[in-house]
């Protein structure tokens, strides 16, 4: 009879050795794919069973979530969802997440780890604590100056801090509300179809996601490399350039908008914008030494990310004398997103240095604790001090006297730079509207704020559009937005 229970009990003590370890095996070796089951809705219920943290903006949240009862209970919200939308993009239980909502989902959803109070111990992907929130680097007086002057035009507005990086403003045009786009009710889909079908792209982030010509913005860039490589040496001296150009190689001539420019000094060549000079210029500095130049501004980096990744910006190398000429006066395969022509002024403004470019300026827990922060950013020479500070003159020269003369502020100094840039077949396409500037305050240690500005669409008669006319009002309003504003606020 013994013999007999202690057989049981083996037996017994065996099933439940199998039953543990069956169980470990579905909680830790196939956790995930349980999770990740289709038919596994316990996940998304709890995803939406607690309200998202919040995107916040000057200390205020731009999000919020509304409890609808429902299985999935929380819905996210958007307050000024349009103006905002290229920096939260959108958080919908059918379609997911983009932009910080989804680079922060982790903190926003409650999953990352580092929400425990002990995250060595409770370290779990799958743990769900209170969301946390995300602080942006946003200035709210510039996000809206952008967006306002973009108002019933098709474009975009990147401003960037040159001494560190944050990005102040981020507005695309058009754009759209998220919050049609966070339930799963049937008008959810519709949105979605409708917003996908408009021929204007409004969930298109224009100012990270799409590059562009930069056309004569770009010569920044050229007047860095012809300094920097000695093929200029004096602002004043003549550049012995002709009008027209003939590309090398080619029958093509290339011409200006502005009279006067045959071998015109790089400093009238900058201010009135000569093509012919700039063209020539990128052809004596040579393929490689532009490359080379373009690379330390930021383009030719498939890698940005601010947090969410940014299209790469493209200055093409291998090219012939002839492209090198168009390269150079930023037409051909030269692209540019408008990030990448803020972080170009930024390094003017800056000593030359470019610092990397970043939206979030901390995380915390639910109930304010830093969660992590956005520490030191990655800089790089991009040029020589002392090629920037005769930039700085240079872009000063525009806006005080030259084509971007719209951008001046009274009790500042404002350096920028016009462009047109031809696009579309045989240059048939409304030309884009450039403007890339930097500005300093009277009584400021440093430039404060340098912005991008770029319209497709302006209104404007083919040969009347330019960055000065329809580009450079809207970086005032934004350098102005910044320049009033104490330290650090707005943010």
């Amino acid at each position: 009879m013994t013999r007999h229970i202690r057989h049981a009990a083996f037996f017994c003590a065996l099933l439940l050795v199998a039953l543990l370890v069956n169980a470990a095996r579905i909680q830790v070796i196939e956790a995930r794919s349980y999770d990740d089951n289709i038919a596994n809705r316990r996940t998304t219920i709890a995803r939406y069973g607690q309200p998202r943290g919040d995107i916040l903006v000057g200390g205020e949240p731009v999000t919020g979530s509304h409890d609808t009862g429902e299985h999935l209970r929380y819905e996210r919200t958007y307050t000024n969802g349009p103006m905002y939308a290229p920096v939260t993009g959108f958080a919908s239980q059918t379609y997911g997440t983009t932009f910080l909502e989804h680079a922060e989902d982790g903190i926003l959803s409650g999953t990352d780890p580092l929400l425990s109070p002990f995250p060595v111990w409770n370290g779990s992907a799958r743990d769900r604590h209170p969301g946390g929130d995300v602080v942006t680097t946003l200035h709210r007086g510039a996000q809206e100056a952008a967006y306002e002057g973009l108002a019933g035009r098709k474009g975009a507005v990147a401003a960037v801090e040159p001494s560190t990086g944050r990005i102040l403003a981020l507005v695309s045009a058009p754009s759209y509300d998220p919050s049609v786009l966070s339930g799963n009710g049937s008008s959810v889909p519709r949105s979605w179809e409708s917003l996908n079908r408009d021929p204007d792209k409004p969930m298109l982030n224009r100012a990270v996601r799409k590059t562009y010509p930069p056309g004569s913005t770009f010569k920044v860039v050229t007047a860095a490399a012809a300094l920097d490589t000695g093929v200029v040496e004096d602002l004043d001296e003549p550049t012995d350039s002709p009008d027209p150009y003939r590309l090398p190689g080619t029958r093509t001539r290339l011409t200006n908008a502005s009279k006067g420019c045959a071998d015109v000094p790089l400093r009238k060549a900058f201010e009135w914008s000569c093509n012919t000079v700039f063209a020539r210029l990128g052809v004596r500095v040579g393929a490689e030494r532009m490359a080379a130049t373009a690379k330390a501004f930021g383009f030719n980096d498939p890698g940005l990310r601010i947090p969410f990744s940014v299209a790469e910006s493209t200055f093409d190398s291998k090219v012939d004398r002839a492209q090198l000429a168009l390269s150079s006066i930023g037409q051909y395969n030269t692209r540019a997103t408008p990030l990448q022509m803020a972080m170009v002024a930024a390094a003017v403004a800056n000593g030359g240095q470019v610092r990397s470019p970043y939206l979030v300026e901390r995380t915390t827990r639910a109930g304010g604790s830093t969660v992590a922060t956005a520490g030191s950013r990655p800089m790089r020479q991009a040029m020589r001090p002392s090629t920037a500070r005769l930039l700085k003159e240079l872009m000063a020269d525009v806006v005080r006297e030259g084509t971007g003369t719209n951008a001046w502020i009274p009790g500042a100094t404002v350096g920028g730079k016009t462009g047109t840039a031809q696009h579309g077949l045989g240059n048939s396409g409304t030309p884009y509207a450039w403007f890339v500037s930097w500005a300093q305050g009277d009584h400021d240690l440093e430039p404060k704020v340098a912005v991008a500005v770029v319209v497709e669409d302006a209104d404007a008669d083919r040969g009347e559009i330019s960055g000065g006319g329809d580009a450079a009002p809207i970086a005032r309003a934004v350098m102005e937005s910044v320049l009033k504003s104490p330290s650090g606020e707005g943010r």
